[in-house]
């Protein structure tokens, strides 16, 4: 398992312990990597919601206009969404405003990713770095980055080569003689 899956996993669990639980811009229940932990949700109020009817979602809105009360919800998942919200500071004022004092919050943004806008449903803006990140949360009591993918990863991913997986093995390996500053994106985990 490498560093950016332990870091989900570890944190997607500390979430699932949650109460009040909104999954944002999720697609379907339990998209993006979460169907594994589909069990660890069971006790839990499990939410989701998205401007895209057809994904049926619980609730159906806008991230930057969200219809719930201040602090209403004791942990988010916002997974692969900010990039294709047109105001991501309005977006990430409203998480933070529907998020209890001392909520989680499990985000990931890309930094070095292709573009991926699906055309009449959403548009593809925005690429984060670090310090954009940062910035972007600086009212969170506390912000944990983790990198996803390596630098030759990240470039490998970046090419029609990616769907070819036996070259992965080798390019993390060589991976570890590198900084690690040029990733595809940031695993992020917030408390408010």
């Amino acid at each position: 398992m490498t560093k950016w899956d332990k870091f989900f996993d570890k944190k997607i669990r500390e979430i699932a312990n949650e109460k009040e639980i909104l999954d944002i811009g999720g697609g379907f229940k339990f998209q993006k990597g979460l169907d594994k932990y589909r069990n660890l949700f069971k006790n839990s109020n499990y939410k989701t919601l998205d401007s895209e009817k057809k994904y049926n979602p619980d609730i159906v809105g806008d991230v930057c206009d969200m219809s719930l009360k201040d602090e209403s919800v004791d942990a988010i998942i916002c997974k692969a969404v900010l990039e294709h919200v047109s105001e991501p500071q309005k977006a990430v004022k409203e998480i933070y405003r529907i998020l209890r004092k001392g909520g989680k919050c499990f985000v990931y943004v890309p930094f070095l990713y292709p573009y991926h806008a699906h055309k009449g449903v959403y548009k593809d803006y925005y690429r984060y770095t670090e310090d954009g990140i940062k910035y972007l949360f600086r009212k969170f009591k506390s912000i944990e980055t983790c990198s996803v993918r390596g630098n030759l990863e990240t470039v490998f991913n970046l090419t029609p080569l990616r769907k070819i997986k036996i070259f992965i093995p080798l390019i993390r390996f060589l991976d570890k003689f590198f900084s690690g500053k040029q990733t595809s994106g940031y695993n992020i985990f917030l408390v408010k």
